[in-house]
């Protein structure tokens, strides 16, 4: 475990497990590094060091009064990548608003030391309904969240994540320990970093960043995503990105690293090797045994 102290003395918990090529794994919105366990464990065990920290205002970072901008965000990264030395054939990895940090951090550090990056279920480029981006989310949408977490966050976040994790009235993709677990991620943070932190992501336009994403990327995104809708935000990152692989993932919703770890995990190690055909044959024989478990029938007695 780590403290780093960023430029403007904001102190940032990060951890790293593992020894070998760094991976360098950005959380989503309103959790923490916590999120990120599993697919870091399953790295360390495949030969990586996976790195992982707080953004400001989560988890057991500091809560400063402001910086909760995407500049800031990909600086804070670059202190990160700083600490652990990371300087060469590093890997990003952002889930949802953490997408944004990478696209930023490619731009606004000339992509230094980074090899690959990965988006997962990212809100990169543009989020925002308007004309330019007629798939994106209602603005509306955004002033309704904002007005839940300042009523009662506990509650707000209760409703919000069963609709990250696809969680209905039939479908029960995570526990309810999963569900609670997230929920007290979330409240780790500061009710001002949560608010800030929302609208940098529900408004940044990441599209000038874009062409910063040079380097192999991986994009992954569940097509049932009620979060961060895929054709506002995968669809047009592949078009926009010559050296973009989409693999999507069929009926998934927002949060992916929880409903599919080991899918998840795969992925990210087969792109990390440097085989994408590994990861599109992984996604056919996932969708293979999906199938396959839907057709199974217990016999009648």
């Amino acid at each position: 475990m780590s403290m780093i102290e960023t430029k403007d003395g904001t102190r940032l918990y990060a951890k790293a497990w593992g020894q070998g090529r760094p991976v360098v794994l950005i959380h989503g919105w309103p959790l923490s590094s916590d999120s990120w366990d599993p697919i870091a464990n399953r790295l360390a065990d495949a030969g990586f060091q996976a790195i992982a920290y707080d953004r400001r205002g989560f988890g057991r970072s500091d809560q400063p009064t402001d910086g909760y901008d995407y500049d800031t965000f990909a600086d804070d990264l670059s202190c990160v990548m700083d600490h652990f030395d990371v300087t060469r054939d590093a890997a990003l990895v952002g889930f949802s608003m953490g997408g944004g940090e990478v696209a930023r951090y490619m731009s606004r550090h000339d992509g230094r030391g980074v090899t690959q990056v990965a988006l997962i279920s990212s809100v990169v480029p543009f989020m925002p309904r308007d004309l330019s981006n007629p798939d994106g989310v209602p603005p509306d949408m955004f002033d309704e969240m904002e007005r839940g977490i300042l009523a009662d966050r506990a509650h707000f976040f209760s409703g919000f994540f069963k609709q990250f994790f696809g969680v209905g009235l039939l479908e029960r993709p995570v526990s309810a320990e999963v569900l609670d677990h997230m929920r007290a991620l979330a409240m780790q943070a500061g009710l001002r970093p949560t608010l800030m932190a929302a609208r940098a992501f529900a408004n940044t336009d990441f599209r000038g960043d874009l062409p910063s994403l040079s380097v192999p990327t991986l994009v992954v995104h569940g097509t049932a995503d009620k979060t961060v809708p895929i054709a506002a935000t995968a669809h047009q990152v592949v078009r926009r990105v010559p050296r973009a692989t989409l693999v999507e993932y069929d009926g998934e919703p927002h949060g992916v690293f929880a409903t599919q770890t080991r899918r998840l995990g795969n992925d990210l190690i087969a792109f990390l090797d440097g085989n994408l055909a590994a990861v599109e044959q992984v996604d056919r024989q996932q969708a293979i045994d999906e199938m396959t478990a839907r057709m199974v029938v217990a016999p009648t007695l």
